[in-house]
């Protein structure tokens, strides 16, 4: 098994999308197309197996063929309870994580996170301005820690991924793929886009 094939892809869809009035983010049209499958159809041209991770409207999201994971933890306490979830409910070791509210994601990804992982269970991107913690590649080995954290009530994910002995890697090239979603107004502007 080559290292890529070794690695599911997951769409974290599972937020309460607060920033836009709790809507289904990930259900939202970018030219005719839900966020979350422009997310799902990049990662899949990249690995063999994806999944979602989704909390409502569960039948639309298995309707797009791929297998739909659940948070363990009630009230969706945002993405380290999806990623946890899909820790305890999927197999393999490797995870790739992107949020369905970045459908710009590049064909590069995955193997530029693979080849950049150099023993850390954890990598992310980094745009060359800010990070993405949310769009990284984490190894099961760090699922006891992420546990631990979440249950002393723990939200932020940067933090997290340093502690379980993270880096960054370099995206700067890539810099307007990361852009992601969170208003009506921005969704309305990346439309009339490209």
């Amino acid at each position: 098994m080559n290292q890529v094939s070794a690695i599911t892809g997951v769409v974290l869809a599972g937020g309460k999308a607060r920033r836009m009035g709790g809507i289904d983010k990930g259900l939202l049209e970018l030219k005719g197309k839900p966020l979350w499958k422009h997310v799902a159809d990049t990662l899949l041209s990249q690995l063999e197996t994806v999944v979602v991770n989704a909390n409502r409207h569960q039948d639309i999201y298995r309707s797009g063929g791929l297998k739909v994971i659940s948070d363990v933890i009630a009230d969706f306490p945002g993405p380290l309870a999806g990623m946890l979830s899909v820790f305890q409910q999927e197999n393999g070791d490797w995870f790739l994580f992107c949020p369905c509210d970045t459908p710009f994601i590049p064909q590069t990804l995955v193997a530029r996170l693979s080849a950049r992982r150099n023993q850390a269970p954890v990598v992310w991107v980094h745009d060359g301005e800010r990070d993405h913690p949310t769009i990284a590649l984490v190894h099961r080995s760090v699922q006891p820690f992420l546990q631990t954290y979440l249950q002393s009530g723990e939200r932020r994910v940067m933090v997290f991924m340093r502690q379980a002995g993270g880096h960054a890697v370099d995206f700067s090239d890539y810099k307007d793929a990361f852009v992601n979603v969170n208003t009506l107004e921005e969704l309305d502007k990346w439309q009339e886009k490209q």
